[in-house]
């Protein structure tokens, strides 16, 4: 009960990263299927109308459950406050509230997926089908109504944290880059999810009511729809994205004992993309009938938003270079994320470009770079950072060997997996079909094996996590000899963080400084 009705933020980030976990094994689940569905042509397991509901659950699963609130709800709470030298967040009830607003949200979806019969639209709710279908549409986008304002009140929360609750000396240039990476986010999340949040109650006044906002019949724009949900939806990417970025910019300096390059570069990037990614939400749509010009305009920016991820790509290796390297367990991760993320970033910009898009919209190329940029940048630097703060989080040392090992799972059936997309988008397989010609069966196969390895990683870092804080060794205070303010606490830190309210004087990365 101490737990339930805790306002330390360090046990609401716990409650947020078990509840992500379980999310991730729950989204997880329902890809399994999919793959399987998919090993082969022909009808496997289930029929065309499971194999869509299996694909929505996974897709708003995956989203909404996982990757949106995994890195700044978990790391992001526990840590946040200690890393400006703040004693909780600005406020604590709130954040519990915002905790159990997620609840609420993922318990709607359940009730859907239990007592009604699913959804079958996909993840993006596209309309008209998601108005006339008979599927438990509303349940869904209710779920995800109430999950939108978890996500506004703690982008809130944050923004106020960082702003008033600065210890002495920590001016906004002093402030750890995983700080800027999280206040950007939480920009993101107070400016875009109002959007996603309004268009998901007029989706469902439009089923009940029959007003017509989206359906032609009743005088609506279905491509209304889509300009609403993806004006939310990219800024979205970012939401899931940038508290990646923050934590590679953390386990990169830390794990070669060097001062980060470029820190302002960094920082000011992750605004810039904050900024850029508002104006780009029309490249999703090149086929939808927007006039030529608007789809030139979006196009361009579209590469515009390259620049500030570039840059951190930039500074990352130049920090790498001829550091220190330790590569213990954050830093394969930190470097497969490296790897990862920069493909999913070529191909993105390969989307971007009109006359490729035409092409590849609609097939397996789009769901490779998708889940290059989701799992491959988010989900991989979300593990990147269980390990690096696991110490600092729960006071025990994880188990390195299992902990590479469930990197050289992840990392080969990752690119096992979705490398195989690429090729059978590239060869014209359409995405979201239940069969599929049998050309494309090869791929299939092999995608299907790879996602096999995906899982057998995922369900190690589960292992590890749960055996480690059961009989994991005693950790250190700073294990890795980090200058952030986070390891200059005990492991786990006090209730209020530090013994004494800390005075900072120097920058966050201060490796081979002279003084």
């Amino acid at each position: 009960m101490s737990w339930l009705g805790t306002l330390d933020h360090k046990r609401i980030g716990m409650m947020y990263f078990f509840t992500t976990l379980f999310s991730l094994c729950v989204g997880g689940t329902f890809a399994l299927l999919l793959r399987l569905e998919l090993m082969f042509p022909g009808q496997q397991f289930f029929d065309a109308n499971t194999y869509n509901r299996l694909f929505t659950l996974h897709g708003a699963v995956m989203v909404f459950w996982f990757i949106i609130p995994a890195i700044p709800g978990a790391l992001g709470n526990f840590l946040l406050p200690i890393m400006i030298g703040a004693k909780d967040v600005a406020f604590p009830r709130l954040n519990l509230f915002s905790y159990y607003l997620l609840l609420l949200g993922m318990s709607i979806n359940l009730y859907g997926l239990l007592a009604g019969q699913g959804a079958d639209t996909g993840w993006t709710f596209y309309t008209p089908y998601s108005i006339r279908t008979g599927t438990a549409v509303v349940s869904m986008v209710m779920g995800v109504f109430v999950m939108g304002f978890s996500s506004i009140l703690t982008g809130l929360n944050f923004i106020t944290t960082v702003h008033t609750l600065r210890c002495p000396g920590m001016s906004f240039f002093r402030m750890p880059l995983f700080v800027w990476a999280i206040y950007s986010t939480a920009v993101l999340q107070v400016l875009a999810t109002p959007v996603i949040g309004i268009t998901m109650a007029l989706l469902a006044i439009e089923r009940y009511v029959g007003i017509g906002f989206f359906d032609p019949k009743l005088g609506g724009d279905p491509v209304l729809f889509q300009h609403f949900f993806w004006f939310y939806s990219h800024p979205a990417v970012y939401i899931m994205i940038l508290p990646g970025m923050g934590i590679i910019s953390e386990v990169i300096p830390a794990m070669s004992r060097k001062t980060i390059f470029g820190y302002r570069a960094i920082a000011f990037s992750s605004l810039g993309l904050a900024l850029v990614s508002f104006l780009v939400w029309g490249h999703h749509m090149f086929v939808s009938g927007q006039s030529p010009l608007a789809n030139f305009i979006f196009s361009l920016i579209t590469m515009a938003t390259a620049v500030p991820s570039a840059i951190k790509m930039f500074n990352w290796t130049a920090t790498l270079y001829k550091g220190s390297i330790n590569l213990a367990t954050p830093m394969l991760y930190a470097l497969g994320f490296l790897f990862t993320f920069g493909i999913g970033g070529i191909t993105g910009i390969i989307l971007g470009t009109l006359s490729a898009d035409l092409h590849f919209h609609d097939t397996y190329f789009v769901v490779a770079h998708f889940h290059y940029v989701m799992m491959g940048g988010a989900a991989i630097a979300f593990f990147a950072g269980i390990f690096y703060w696991f110490p600092k989080m729960t006071g025990k040392m994880y188990h390195e060997g299992l902990g590479k090992l469930s990197f050289w799972f992840f990392i080969f059936g990752f690119n096992v997996t979705f490398m195989a997309q690429f090729v059978a988008g590239l060869n014209g397989m359409p995405r979201r079909y239940h069969d599929y010609d049998p050309m494309y069966a090869t791929w299939n196969l092999i995608s299907t094996v790879g996602s096999w390895f995906i899982a057998t990683g995922i369900l190690m870092i589960i292992v590890n996590v749960i055996y480690s804080i059961k009989f994991g060794a005693k950790a250190p205070s700073n294990p890795w000899g980090a200058k952030t303010l986070e390891w200059q606490t005990t492991s786990p830190p006090p209730l209020e963080n530090f013994d004494k309210v800390p005075t900072v004087t120097a920058p966050p990365y201060e490796y081979g400084l002279r003084s």
